[in-house]
């Protein structure tokens, strides 16, 4: 967790920050879910990409009598592999781009991601080597003047109620509630609702 979602808890500021820092050091070891979910694509299309491989390779062994014929399902298979390279590299780009924009959108406070992505034209952002998005964070900005019920800000808690120490009325600084006739002890609560009568 971030210092502001601790300090929105109403922690204060020194201890918000030494949970801030105690959280990031426990997840010093984590993969983060995108990650994960990509290299889990990324294992599932090799897998595929071998198992055709395989299959290519018996059917070279079968074909190998006639060399002519041999030449050209080497050159088509070249090919066809060139092309689900070229896909895969596709799909690995698209789920990268959506997994940042999905960070983004959280990061950003959105609500809900899958609402507020329509409302994205994701055509024009771009995720750089480094991992940040180029031209989302205007579009960000003008969805939320646009639509802000679609997102949270984050608010400092303000609790009510009584709080050890911090009443208005001291230990020996309380009238005497038994010689105050019912409206003086009205009043007097009104202007100090800490008060606690026992």
């Amino acid at each position: 967790m971030r210092k502001e979602e601790f300090t929105a808890l109403g922690i204060s500021e020194e201890l918000a920050a030494k949970a801030e820092a105690a959280s990031r050091k426990e997840l010093e070891g984590y993969v983060p879910k995108a990650k994960l979910e990509e290299a889990g694509e990324e294992s599932k299309a090799l897998k595929k990409a071998v198992a055709d491989r395989d299959k290519q390779l018996d059917a070279l062994k079968t074909a190998s009598g006639d060399n002519e014929e041999l030449k050209k399902q080497i050159e088509a298979m070249k090919q066809q592999n060139a092309e689900q390279e070229k896909a895969h590299r596709a799909e690995l780009a698209r789920l990268r781009l959506d997994n940042a924009v999905d960070a983004a959108l959280a990061a950003a406070g959105a609500r809900n991601g899958k609402a507020v992505k329509p409302l994205l034209d994701l055509s024009q952002v771009k995720l750089g080597e480094d991992g940040k998005l180029a031209g989302l964070d205007e579009q960000l900005k003008e969805v939320k003047k646009s639509d802000g019920y679609l997102f949270t800000e984050v608010k400092q808690a303000r609790f009510q109620g009584f709080r050890p120490g911090e009443g208005s009325v001291k230990l020996g600084d309380a009238p005497d509630f038994s010689k105050m006739s019912y409206a003086e002890l009205a009043g007097y609560l009104a202007e100090n609702p800490d008060t606690e009568i026992s």
